[in-house]
């Protein structure tokens, strides 16, 4: 299992995403979901991957252009004129793959479905972030739906639709995300650290601030168990049940 997250705000995008592939009693496995490729001055455009870790695998490389002669990266990707069409790009390439993976060639066959949270942006237009489905369609985030999670996100939502402002500035959106992660890992053992974070501040279109967070961040340990005490203060605040 695992969680990724975007969302959009005012000054840009914030992408974060967990680690863990694999969680069980002896066999604790992690591998990075969180892609980011920029051209200076032109673009910069990130990528969270959930499902099927050789799907996810695939398109990677594909996007790195490793099926490209002189080893250019991601010459594809950057030809794309907006984020529309690089997100109906890796929506093709990510029905091909899985087709090609399935067990008649023709379907989309689940065991190898794979789920894609892309955003960024290209010169000439706006911030954009849009949730690819393995059918290789999507949808783009809006005012009604200002963020997309892909993954284990039943129990870090409640939090992002009561915490989230489009006014907010970076800080407190990366602390929201954090306190979603932070439910989220404390619900479910398949979600876990490290924390991979990208900051992209708008029109800037190159890689932002990247950050990993590990379990042991002081800032992540602070607000994690400030929440868990506001949480209770608040909880014994609340008038009892009456009960006759």
């Amino acid at each position: 299992m695992t969680y990724c997250l975007g969302m959009k705000i005012k000054d840009g995008l914030i992408f974060m995403s967990d680690t863990r592939t694999n969680s069980g009693v002896d066999n604790v496995s992690s591998y990075k979901k969180m892609f980011t490729w920029t051209k200076n001055n032109k673009a910069s455009i990130t990528i969270l991957t959930a499902g099927n870790l050789a799907t996810t695998q695939a398109l990677v490389s594909e996007l790195n252009g490793r099926n490209i002669s002189d080893n250019s990266r991601a010459l594809e990707l950057f030809s794309q004129p907006t984020m529309f069409q690089a997100s109906k790009f890796v929506g093709k390439k990510l029905k091909k793959i899985i087709d090609g993976n399935s067990s008649d060639g023709l379907r989309a066959d689940s065991s190898f479905n794979a789920t894609i949270i892309l955003g960024g942006q290209i010169k000439g237009g706006e911030p954009r972030i849009f949730l690819i489905y393995p059918q290789g369609n999507f949808i783009e985030v809006s005012q009604d739906n200002p963020f997309f999670q892909i993954g284990e996100t039943k129990y870090g939502k409640p939090i992002l639709v009561r915490g989230y402002d489009y006014e907010m500035g970076f800080s407190d959106a990366v602390k929201l995300m954090l306190l979603s992660f932070d439910s989220t890992v404390k619900a479910n053992l398949s979600v876990g650290f490290p924390l991979d974070l990208h900051i992209y501040k708008a029109d800037t279109f190159r890689e932002g601030k990247i950050k990993r967070i590990e379990a042991d961040n002081k800032y992540y340990s602070k607000i994690s168990n400030g929440w868990s005490k506001a949480l209770k203060a608040a909880f014994n605040s609340m008038p009892n049940f009456p009960i006759e």
